[in-house]
């Protein structure tokens, strides 16, 4: 019977690795054969799983063994873990990348998967493949089970930030996207990680369509276990949320969610008020520090505007002049007084007159 395969997607930090562990140490003592596959250029998915070893990478090991005109054999690669306790050991297998700034993380992961198949990793003798996959690279190597229909199932993990959401948003509509080319993974649903009460996750959830499958509150503890590279499941009341879900995966109790992800404007709506203005453009003046102008917007005189302008109009030329100036350009008296070679009193004084009779003539019209 080939493997049932599940690929769990989140952002970088969120707990994916945490909540895939977790979920194969239950499988495991739930009596089943569980691979898990770590799917991050950190290959640091099994770390937990493995008591702190980081394992050799599929990237690794072929490089070398490429070198050397040699085969990469299966325990080259995958390794397993017996531990006290538990009735069936974990399998581990990290496909890693290239080291930072040295290559595609994306292509790796393809390769990786080459590597795998050839060595028939569908249809070795086991229970279920946990896929721990980082979601926040849009790179197509990292949708390589939604593109290939290499994982049957699909599940988000995600927390109450904005950020953490709009990942799990991009692999829904990801995923939605294989779908209509033939893409035959289900999404199963999503897992709020360091659960805050705040809803948020929740929310976005029923906006989407998407099932909630466990909600995991921040726990001190657990989160001591996984450092020190122990199950959180070991405590009672992580064990028995995961019991759960592991149970309702077994049994096929959750339904697929036919979601197809929200799109940008109403993603960010879910968050709060969103200015409807579009975006000022950048002029190359500005940028590059030349001073220009500023461009004022045309306004369309108003019905009084075009009443004063007509009062205006009707000034003794001395007094509309000297208006204009201050009024209209905002020039100081002292600076019409000099232009009009004019005594600044009695620049005050002519405008002064100007607005009294602005005043009788802008209500008499």
């Amino acid at each position: 019977m080939a493997a049932r395969t599940i690929a769990i997607y989140g952002k970088g930090g969120i707990g994916k690795s945490f909540t895939t562990t977790n979920l194969s140490a239950t499988f495991a003592l739930m009596n089943k054969k569980v691979l898990q596959l770590g799917c991050d250029p950190k290959h640091d998915s099994t770390t937990s799983l493995f008591g702190g070893i980081s394992l050799p990478t599929v990237t690794d090991v072929f490089a070398e063994r490429n070198a050397l005109n040699q085969q990469v054999g299966i325990s080259d690669i995958v390794f397993r873990r017996d531990i006290a306790g538990f009735p069936q050991p974990i399998y581990g297998i990290e496909l890693g990348g290239p080291q930072v700034g040295r290559g595609c993380g994306g292509r790796g992961i393809i390769s990786g998967f080459d590597v795998l198949e050839k060595l028939g990793i569908f249809k070795w003798d086991i229970d279920i493949i946990l896929m721990d996959f980082l979601g926040d690279v849009v790179c197509g190597g990292f949708a390589t089970p939604l593109a290939r229909s290499l994982s049957e199932e699909v599940i988000l993990v995600t927390s109450n930030d904005r950020q953490s959401i709009f990942t799990a948003n991009n692999i829904c509509q990801a995923n939605n996207y294989f779908k209509t080319v033939g893409g035959e993974s289900r999404l199963l649903g999503l897992i709020v990680n360091r659960d805050d009460g705040s809803g948020m996750a929740e929310k976005y959830a029923e906006a989407a369509g998407i099932t909630v499958l466990m909600k995991v509150p921040y726990n001190t503890e657990a989160r001591n276990r996984d450092d020190s590279f122990d199950f959180a499941v070991r405590l009672p009341e992580i064990r028995d949320k995961f019991n759960r879900l592991a149970s309702d995966i077994l049994e096929n109790r959750i339904t697929p969610c036919d979601a197809t992800g929200l799109d940008f404007e109403q993603f960010i709506r879910l968050f709060g008020d969103v200015s409807n203005d579009d975006p000022l453009p950048a002029t190359e003046d500005e940028l590059f520090g030349r001073y220009t102008e500023p461009v004022q917007e045309e306004k369309k005189p108003s019905g009084e505007d075009k009443r004063m302008m007509t009062c205006i109009d009707r000034l003794p030329p001395e007094e509309r002049k000297i208006y204009r100036m201050s009024e209209i350009e905002h020039r100081p008296a002292s600076e019409i007084a000099d232009m009009m070679n004019a005594d600044e009193a009695a620049v005050r004084a002519l405008l002064s007159s100007a607005q009294k009779k602005l005043k009788k003539l802008f209500f008499e019209l």
